[in-house]
């Protein structure tokens, strides 16, 4: 009896050990519920949709990429929670995902401890690629591919202040994370160019309100609003706005291209401008394929966050690259054949030829990103001709 009870559990370790050795867990980690979810969503599909085509033609190695999400819900002591238990119980080679900075700032602390790859391919906040450089560190296993808060803000301040002559900028930045760090690179890029704001109005997430803000930007003489938020506040700043008959444009982050953002502010968000790494206009093979290969597998016309869809997508194609040239799935040869990339990847967002390096964890580069404007309820490019010929695709300078 004992025999053929070693022998079943042998029989099933086995069995277990080759069901194992046949997959690549790798983490998916974002608000898929909430305020944030569109974006959260529109990432997770992204990145679905990228398992399925690698999978489908043959996995990494060989072995099937086996997707575990999890819903942070924006909550970043749901995210530590999420993230140990990745790592510990599910022993993933690698996460992708954090769509919050907040959420992003507290849990990838543990791959960092476990030596494990995350990228961040959403979540802007400055310091998260920069968390663990070394030397204060032995290595830095947190990388990114949306474009950071350091590259848009400049963006948005060269936008409003250079290219449209705007003087008295009034910045609204909700009370997360994002926003007050966001507002924090806002200041410092209108400072590099001698512009001080007129005001600076702090919202929190939920908040329905925004006329007390508003009025003291417009007691201000503001001439244009800067933005640092998420999709449903910042309807409210434009709802609010054309409650009080005192339409000013909108200049702010990525996240003025969500659908919450689109849908709930409707034509009071028409002319709302904001940097994208990726607009749904399919101006590329590439991303004509990703676009109809989204649309079909979702049954949707518009992507509600394309540039999270987008990011999602090119992060599990670069962790592929990464592991087939490291031949494993171990974290510590993974980051390092991240950290120097051999080939190229062809992503919708850009053509990524060594994105990153051992102190540079940062795919997308100030050149990469363009405007996008909120036109008839769609985010369409903003200046024509930054999306034409041979500025379709931007690339990263190689150093």
């Amino acid at each position: 009896m004992l025999k053929h009870t070693c022998a079943a559990l042998l029989a099933s370790t086995i069995l277990a050990g080759s069901a194992f050795a046949d997959t690549v867990k790798i983490g998916l980690s974002g608000p898929f519920s909430g305020g944030s979810a569109s974006m959260g969503v529109s990432m997770r599909d992204g990145a679905k949709l990228a398992v399925a085509e690698i999978n489908k033609a043959g996995g990494i190695m060989g072995k099937q990429i086996q997707l575990v999400e999890r819903d942070d819900e924006a909550r970043n002591e749901l995210g530590v929670q999420i993230a140990q238990e990745l790592i510990n119980k599910e022993q993933v080679a690698a996460t992708l995902g954090y769509i919050n900075t907040g959420v992003a700032l507290a849990s990838q602390r543990f791959y960092q401890e476990a030596e494990i790859p995350v990228i961040n391919n959403v979540a802007t906040g400055t310091l998260i690629a920069r968390q663990f450089l070394p030397p204060d560190n032995k290595a830095n296993y947190v990388f990114r591919t949306s474009a950071n808060d350091a590259i848009q803000s400049a963006m948005i301040v060269d936008e409003a202040i250079t290219r449209r002559g705007f003087k008295a900028p009034a910045i609204l930045a909700d009370s997360t994370n994002y926003g007050q760090l966001g507002r924090a690179d806002l200041v410092k890029a209108l400072e590099a160019k001698g512009v001080k704001t007129v005001a600076e109005e702090k919202f929190n997430i939920g908040d329905t309100d925004m006329t007390a803000q508003l009025l003291r930007a417009k007691q201000a003489n503001a001439d244009v609003i800067l933005t640092y938020g998420i999709g449903p506040e910042l309807a409210q700043i434009a709802n609010g706005m054309a409650k009080l008959g005192w339409k000013l444009p909108m200049i702010g982050s990525w996240t003025l291209s969500m659908a919450t953002f689109i849908d709930n502010a409707g034509a009071n968000g028409d002319g709302a401008e904001m940097p994208e790494t990726f607009i749904q206009i399919p101006n590329t093979p590439k991303r004509k394929a990703f676009i109809e290969a989204y649309q079909a597998a979702y049954k949707v016309d518009r992507i509600p966050s394309p540039v999270s869809a987008a990011q999602g997508y090119d992060s599990v194609y670069l962790l592929k690259a990464a592991m087939e040239q490291a031949k494993s799935t171990d974290g510590r040869k993974v980051r390092a054949a991240l950290e120097d990339l051999q080939t190229k990847v062809d992503g919708v967002v850009t053509v990524y030829d060594h994105p990153f390096s051992a102190t540079d964890h940062e795919a997308i580069s100030a050149n990469i990103p363009v405007f996008g404007i909120v036109k008839g309820g769609r985010v369409v490019a903003a200046h024509e001709e930054d999306i034409q010929g041979d500025k379709a695709v931007r690339v990263k300078p190689r150093h």
